[in-house]
């Protein structure tokens, strides 16, 4: 649960930022510091350590008031962009948040633009890292409860931040659990917990449907459990996404998107079995499905005008004698046959049944999001994820939602030539090159031969784990996707 959070539009007294405790005020970029409360003993500190005025825009700095208060300012620059104002608020408010107070005092100054996106970025950063992941110490700390504002009043009590945040907390929440927590049994009953929460409905295809279907590319995988647990769950918000077809609706119809997420709760990687190395945090190899979970949540929160759709593959990937295994053809949902190379390449295979099915309710858009390659991570390091979209449009689409949301993205190209890679002498298609070499585009290849025509964005979250936290959270897991995907939805919606 979020922390309460209480607003008040008039700038902070000295007397109520003494009694604060704790508090972080933040300021728009001057030449010289402002009369604020605490000002005077926040010149003594920095003429103490020689720090300059330009030093609170690149890093905060920290004051203990007489009255005990750790107060801690900074200055944000007016041009600075959603990732940076978040960097350095996230920044800022770790100093605060490492005395786990109970209650946290927001301060905002200036002009009425700079003071409604300085308090946006604070409320947010704040609510986001108050929740306590999901921790089986025998000691926890104390938690966040309260959280004041002051300098600036919204009209809706931050609704979309306390909406972002609900959604990040919740992706975040799932991701961090171990394998002996969230299987894909339990997965399946915490979905149905949050169906009821939020008013989404549930339809499940278990194995043995999956296996009646057809769907061999993602039962493959699914079969080396013992558990024969795994199923690619289908959610619904708002109206159904499926009609008569792309084009037909009339303009003021509600766009309709499917979202989904590859939840695959341990990786082994198979009978090509992971070194420990590799194999270390794989019980995060579900994150893509967490992603999808938490842009519902807050979409359902803030009750958006649009018709969402979440599918989530869910099963493990084991190493036993029912596994998959190397040069099988496996037939898929599709009809398109595939011949496996690699069983750590498990990822593609459950999304290629999952993403047909989406595609068969003819939606506006289709959306995925997965951990899915070591070259992306490559490529970009943990710090951003990238895209492929299927048209210009979407990439432009794509690559204002990471702007808005803070949540940087970089656009990969994924032309036809790349399929010889995965040409095959016994199937359609090869499942992935022996090779390795630009994998992430030869996943993404793969992968869009199971949605046909549907415009289509694929996100490799390799921004989904970054050590010592991303944009405004603070923790390794960082919940990568869910605001980008929250700013990619006002996007068709404009």
């Amino acid at each position: 649960m979020l922390p309460k959070l209480t607003e008040n539009k008039q700038e902070i007294t000295v007397k109520a930022l003494e009694a604060a405790g704790h508090a972080l005020l933040l300021l728009p970029v001057s030449k010289s510091l402002p009369e604020v409360p605490g000002s005077v003993e926040l010149k003594a500190a920095m003429k103490r350590r020689g720090l300059k005025i330009d030093t609170l825009a690149k890093s905060p700095v920290a004051v203990q008031l007489p009255g005990g208060t750790l107060a801690v300012y900074a200055m944000l620059k007016a041009d600075a962009s959603a990732f940076e104002t978040h960097e350095q608020v996230r920044k800022a408010l770790a100093l605060l948040l490492a005395e786990h107070p109970k209650a946290l005092t927001l301060a905002v100054f200036g002009e009425a633009e700079f003071a409604t996106r300085a308090a946006e970025a604070a409320v947010y950063t704040a609510l986001v890292n108050a929740v306590p992941l999901p921790s089986r110490k025998s000691r926890t700390d104390p938690v966040l409860k309260s959280v004041q504002l002051f300098g600036h009043q919204s009209a809706d009590g931050f609704a979309r931040a306390q909406a972002l945040a609900e959604g990040n907390v919740l992706t975040r929440s799932l991701t961090v659990q171990g394998p002996d927590e969230l299987t894909p049994g339990v997965y399946r009953k915490r979905i149905k917990a949050l169906a009821k929460q939020y008013g989404w409905t549930v339809e499940e295809f278990a194995f043995d449907k999956l296996k009646k279907m057809g769907a061999g590319a993602f039962c493959a995988v699914a079969q080396g459990s013992p558990a024969k647990d795994a199923a690619i769950v289908r959610l619904t918000y708002g109206e159904p996404v499926r009609g008569e077809g792309r084009g037909v609706r009339e303009k003021k119809q509600k766009p309709r998107i499917a979202f989904v997420g590859k939840g695959i709760c341990f990786d082994t990687g198979g009978h090509n079995l992971k070194p420990a190395k590799y194999m270390q945090g794989m019980h995060e190899d579900m994150n893509g499905s967490a992603v999808v979970l938490g842009i519902l949540a807050a979409a359902s929160k803030l009750k958006l005008p649009v018709a969402l759709e979440g599918w989530v593959a869910l099963a493990e990937n084991h190493i036993s004698p029912q596994a998959y295994r190397q040069n099988e053809v496996i037939t898929a949902l599709n009809g398109t046959t595939i011949e496996v190379v690699h069983t750590d390449a498990e990822g593609r295979m459950v999304l290629a049944d999952t993403l047909t099915l989406a595609a068969r309710g003819r939606p506006d858009l289709i959306a995925d999001f997965a951990t899915l390659t070591g070259s992306m991570h490559h490529a970009l390091g943990s710090r951003m994820s990238g895209v492929f979209a299927s048209s210009s449009a979407l990439a432009h689409q794509a690559s204002r939602a990471g702007t808005a949301s803070g949540e940087r993205i970089v656009v990969f190209p994924y032309p036809e030539d790349y399929d010889s890679s995965l040409d095959s002498t016994v199937a359609d298609v090869k499942q992935c090159s022996m090779e390795g070499e630009a994998d992430h585009i030869l996943a993404t290849r793969f992968l869009s031969r199971f949605v046909g025509d549907t415009p289509w964005l694929h996100m490799d979250l390799s921004g989904h784990s970054c050590k010592g936290g991303l944009g405004a959270v603070m923790s390794d897991a960082n919940g990568f996707g869910v605001v980008w995907g929250m700013a990619l939805l006002d996007g068709l919606q404009a």
